[in-house]
């Protein structure tokens, strides 16, 4: 019962960290130029401060570091570094701008060193399809690419104020609620620390005029490593986690995605749609469905708080899956074809009133193209022998 309280504890001490390290942190960004400048492709119209993830890190840090005097945190000294690794590598590419094959080798190594470290990479499926281990060939590359594809699903998902944020809370709040149910109070107060200290960003960076300064890719790299980390702690065969679920009607699989709906079926979506047009998926675009609904007419809040709800009806949908005791193959299922239809179709749907739009446009330029033509006089006709 004890334990509760210390999470609360700590996760308010993160909260307090993160608040105090954030105007200095802004004003180190401006000192030294560190700003997300405007591009085509990037929804901002002004230069940015962009050190929000130092910010998130120091106060996850600082309440980490105080949850020591109330149990052994050694388990998650590995994520620590990871998350150190990844803050390090998106901090000298918010400022250096590091190719896209960089980061990609760096998150394959972090991903690789920490399942090897923590010896617990995803080799179960937790009884989806009866299958309860995987063999050791296929389970550390599935580990690898699934954890790198959280990583870089929550970095492109940065796009508009508060969205990465936002989603990172939610996700953060689910696991750490399953690890605290499931007695693994260390890994349930890393989830809270992060969440402490990522409110007092997502309200200053949404509402903030003069303290605004954005996450970056230090930030999304180091909560991808995180998230990823808890989802191995979950997946891995033996896990505290499936000791508790494995023999219930629960698909730990299905809750796992759920979680992460929107930011990894928006990046499967627009990866997919920049290799159907013959472009490299690595090169940045605006076809986010977050790029979609600001298109639409919604500001960036709005957006925010929609794509929000709209990873919680996900998780809702798992929720009453499980609790309707289907097959853990119909909850996933389930999941699977929610996330399809809010990012496939919702897209296809904004864009297609996108798309309507700009005909009627051309089709009206058109029209009145032909009537200055009908309507404006000919013009007479010189005599070039004269």
């Amino acid at each position: 019962m004890h334990d509760i309280h210390y999470i609360t504890l700590v996760f308010l001490i993160s909260l307090t960290a993160a608040s105090l390290a954030h105007q200095p942190m802004l004003y180190i960004a401006r000192r030294f130029g560190i700003y997300d400048n405007p591009e085509a492709r990037k929804l901002q119209r002004v230069p940015v401060p962009v050190m929000g993830g130092h910010v998130v890190f120091i106060g996850a840090i600082v309440g980490c570091l105080c949850y020591w005097f109330f149990h052994d945190c050694t388990s998650i000294i590995p994520v620590q570094v990871a998350m150190l690794v990844m803050l390090l590598t998106g901090a000298l590419d918010d400022v250096r701008n590091l190719t896209p094959i960089q980061k990609l080798l760096v998150e394959i190594v972090v991903v690789t060193a920490l399942c090897i470290i923590n010896n617990y990479p995803i080799n179960s499926l937790h009884g989806v399809w009866g299958i309860y281990e995987l063999p050791s060939w296929l389970a550390w590359p599935l580990t690898v690419f699934a954890c790198v594809g959280i990583i870089n699903a929550i970095n492109l998902v940065d796009g508009v104020d508060g969205l990465s944020s936002g989603l990172c809370i939610t996700i953060l709040v689910l696991y750490s609620w399953m690890f605290f149910l499931c007695h693994d109070y260390v890994r349930s107060a890393l989830g809270c620390c992060l969440i402490g200290a990522l409110i007092p960003f997502f309200v200053l960076n949404v509402f903030g005029e003069r303290s605004k300064m954005f996450i970056g890719d230090s930030g999304t790299l180091m909560l991808g490593i995180a998230i990823s980390d808890m989802v191995m702690a979950m997946l891995t065969s033996g896990s505290v986690c499936s000791q508790h679920l494995d023999k219930t009607p629960y698909c730990l699989t299905a809750f796992v995605l759920a979680a992460l709906a929107m930011p990894v079926f928006d990046t499967i979506r627009v990866m997919l749609g920049r290799l159907w047009r013959g472009r490299s998926p690595f090169r940045p675009d605006k076809s986010h469905l977050h790029h979609a609904f600001i298109d639409y007419g919604f500001h960036h809040l709005e957006t925010s708080l929609l794509e929000i709800m709209l990873n919680m009806m996900v998780i809702l949908l798992w929720f009453v899956l499980s609790h309707s005791y289907l097959p853990k193959e119909w909850q996933l299922y389930g999941v699977v074809a929610a996330g399809i239809a809010i990012t496939f179709v919702l897209y296809w749907l904004l864009g297609r009133r996108k798309r309507i739009a700009i005909r009627q446009a051309r089709e009206e330029a058109d029209a009145m193209r032909r009537a200055d033509k009908l309507t404006s006089p000919s013009l007479p006709k010189h005599n070039h022998d004269e």
